[in-house]
């Protein structure tokens, strides 16, 4: 699987990702700190305000004293009208912010969305799902740069589909379409995590398989056997031919799937051979 450097733009919108969060989740804060200051405030002002009228309302005091307890009564109740202006006037800035930070975090999701989907267009093959030739060839550079450097082996296969032509001319391209999203999607269980499974184009496949044992080569083709297709209501077989070998020190890329390609036509003509020989004289 082809990784994002640490420095790529993927990581980079992961972290604006995490920053707006933690804006937001500050946001929040702020905001129940505001409404509880706010309401706590109230209350005391209230509190304060009936103090003052109390007594008052007990007592039959002087027209002065009435005058200044309605002015402090007064006052208190500007401040309160004050503060509740300012409470609003936080509360419509604080949904604001949150209303922007909302429109950023959609605007992201609508970015990594469509880098998401050029990314796939970039390497992958759209019909089967599988790595496209492009990729693969980067990819087996940097395998073959790795074994060089560590002494690992790499085993490259490459696999040829049988008879999508037939198919192609029986039942119709897109039957042709079935038979290769079948055998990509059988190729994708039988592969290891640390494997690639590459289109190559029409119905050719390469498989890059780092650190493999030779008896695991068996297996995996092993596992790619006894496919079936339905297709109209007839069941067809699905057969393939394989060629492969290990990376000799020093070859180029192109040598090296130069070598699985010769492997792979040997065992094809050796196959069409072995099935004249079996085919009943006339």
């Amino acid at each position: 699987m082809i990784r994002p450097e640490p420095d790529s733009p993927q990581e980079d919108r992961t972290e604006r990702a995490r920053q707006i969060q933690a804006a937001m989740h500050e946001v929040g804060k702020r905001q129940w700190w505001l409404w509880s200051s706010a309401v706590m405030v109230t209350i005391l002002l209230t509190l304060g305000i009936a103090s003052f009228a109390f007594p008052g309302l007990l007592s039959q005091e002087d027209a002065k004293y009435s005058f200044e307890l309605n002015q402090a009564l007064r006052g208190l109740v500007g401040l309160v009208l004050l503060f509740n202006v300012y409470t609003v006037y936080q509360q419509l800035q604080i949904r604001r912010l949150q209303d922007n930070l909302a429109d950023q975090i959609c605007t992201m999701g609508k970015m990594e969305a469509r880098t998401e989907e050029v990314y796939k267009l970039a390497i992958l093959d759209p019909l089967t799902g599988l790595y496209n030739r492009r990729c693969g060839e980067q990819r087996l550079a940097e395998e073959i740069s790795r074994s060089q450097r560590y002494g690992h082996a790499l085993t490259v296969i490459m696999l040829d589909l049988n008879g999508l032509k037939y198919i192609n001319d029986t039942f119709g391209h897109a039957a042709g379409d079935d038979q290769i999203k079948c055998f990509a999607g059988r190729i994708n269980k039988a592969i290891r995590g640390s494997d690639l499974a590459v289109r190559q184009g029409g119905d050719e496949f390469l498989l890059l398989l780092p650190e493999c044992k030779p008896e695991e080569v068996r297996h995996v083709l092993g596992r790619l056997s006894g496919i079936k297709l339905d297709l109209g209501g007839r069941t067809i077989p699905l057969t393939f031919s394989a060629g492969w070998t290990n990376y000799i020190p020093g070859e180029s890329p192109e040598e090296l799937l130069q070598r699985a390609d010769d492997a792979l036509y040997a065992n094809k003509r050796a196959a069409k051979e072995q099935n004249e020989l079996n085919m009943p004289a006339q």
